[in-house]
């Protein structure tokens, strides 16, 4: 299949149930509430894609602006299918939404990952790379923050500033 023949777009409320099940189907997220991604569709679509192709949902990213950094964009979580992985969806996720107009002010891009997760550090290394930015880590959320000892430390990534030519 070829990238041409996914469609990107803003997520709504009823893309909710879909994005729960890619995310839980990933194998590699942390599945919240199904509740959550309805919420996440209907009041924060601005600052999250989904990626379907043949009305399956084949990828999507969440995020949002944090209250008192209008000027970032917060990841929550970034997921691709596994029949879909290695052909830029996550790439072409992230572009998507950063090109919005609405988005035009953001200059910067934050993300929590965890040392494990080669696959999210590889790709917002390769778009700090691919946009000639720098891609800063520093400590996100300690190990010992998470309930049981049930996960491993979360490192920040900050990719930025953006700027924009009008």
């Amino acid at each position: 299949m070829t990238l041409e023949e996914v469609d990107i777009r803003t997520p709504t409320e009823r893309d909710g149930g879909d994005i729960w099940r890619a995310a839980r189907d990933a194998g590699t997220l942390d599945v919240n509430a199904p509740y959550s991604y309805l919420l996440l569709g209907k009041h924060f679509g601005g600052t999250s894609a989904v990626a379907k192709r043949g009305g399956k949902t084949v990828g999507f990213v969440t995020g949002f602006r944090p209250p008192g950094k209008p000027d970032t964009w917060f990841v929550w979580q970034i997921g691709v299918d596994a029949e879909a992985r290695g052909q830029g969806i996550g790439r072409r996720l992230l572009e998507h939404v950063l090109g919005r107009p609405d988005n035009a002010d953001i200059r910067y891009l934050e993300a929590t990952v965890s040392p494990s997760n080669a696959a999210s550090r590889s790709l917002f290394f390769g778009l700090a790379r691919s946009l000639g930015l720098d891609c800063d880590i520093s400590e996100g959320f300690p190990a010992e923050l998470f309930p049981d000892g049930a996960h491993e430390k979360e490192e920040l990534y900050r990719i930025g500033p953006f700027t924009y030519q009008s």
